[in-house]
């Protein structure tokens, strides 16, 4: 089991409740693995992993990298190359004048001067223009626009980039994140389960953004949240009830219930 963290796994309120704290262990010791797949960074990610199960993996920044939660370490990364990841911000503020840039890494974000970020920005975080930034490979690159909306700042920058990484969107703002070519919250799923001899339908995934429908149409069985965005709930076979509704409890404990349970087949 797959499941997204904001606006699925996790209340608005950033809270996980004791409902889901006992569903998510329900699961495990029922032997269903559950891996978080966020496109949250690592030090965002981090705040959740007492949940994570004692497999202690999760997948973090839509894809780019698989931590060990226990170990405390890589397991698996698939990076944006610097040279790379200047390439496209040259060709989306060509496209797009006054975007401005921000780079993830395993150390931090960094910033370039007009990047607006929404959240408190760690002590310590460099600003400087992009090819400065962007120096050694990262997990995600961050695009942000303030005047454009995310529809019209995607579509044209997926133009600009023609391929070179994958764009997605999973915020209430004008902020796209990119990852290398190929690399989505469900082509490094697929890679985890293949490692585990897992097929994809064995595999149940939860999600309410934009960057959940990849995994939503892999696996299969997929939930959207009622909270999800009318793209998703489209592209999900089964609606969940909200995440501030603990919809992920409730589709965990409706499982432990069935027969049915994908982990029995």
């Amino acid at each position: 089991m797959a499941t997204d963290l904001d606006g699925t796994l996790v209340h608005s309120d950033g809270s996980v409740t004791p409902r889901t704290r006992a569903a998510l262990v329900a699961a495990e010791e029922a032997g269903l693995e559950v891996v978080f797949v966020t496109g949250r960074p690592l030090r965002w990610a981090e705040e959740v992993f007492e949940h994570v199960g004692g497999h202690g993996l999760a997948i973090v920044s839509n894809g780019a990298l698989v931590w060990d939660v226990a170990g405390a370490r890589v397991h698996l990364i698939r990076p944006i190359d610097p040279a790379t990841g200047i390439e496209v911000a040259r060709r989306i503020r060509a496209a797009v004048p006054d975007s401005h840039f921000a780079v993830e890494t395993l150390e931090g974000i960094a910033l370039e001067p007009g990047f607006l970020e929404r959240h408190p920005v760690p002590d310590g975080a460099v600003r400087g223009p992009i090819e400065q930034i962007f120096a050694r490979p990262a997990v995600k690159l961050l695009a942000r626009h303030e005047t454009l909306g995310w529809e019209e700042f995607w579509a044209a920058a997926d133009e600009a980039v023609d391929g070179l990484v994958e764009i997605t969107w999973s915020s209430a703002t004008s902020l796209l994140e990119m990852s290398a070519a190929g690399v989505t919250k469900a082509s490094t799923l697929a890679l985890l389960c293949e490692e585990r001899g897992i097929s994809a339908d064995q595999v149940l995934t939860l999600g309410d953004m934009p960057n959940d429908i990849p995994m939503l149409t892999w696996a299969g069985t997929s939930y959207a949240m009622a909270n999800a965005h009318p793209t998703v709930r489209a592209a999900a076979q089964h609606l969940a009830p909200a995440n501030d509704e603990d919809g992920v409890a409730q589709v965990i404990e409706s499982l432990l219930d069935s027969r049915a349970a994908p982990w029995q087949d």
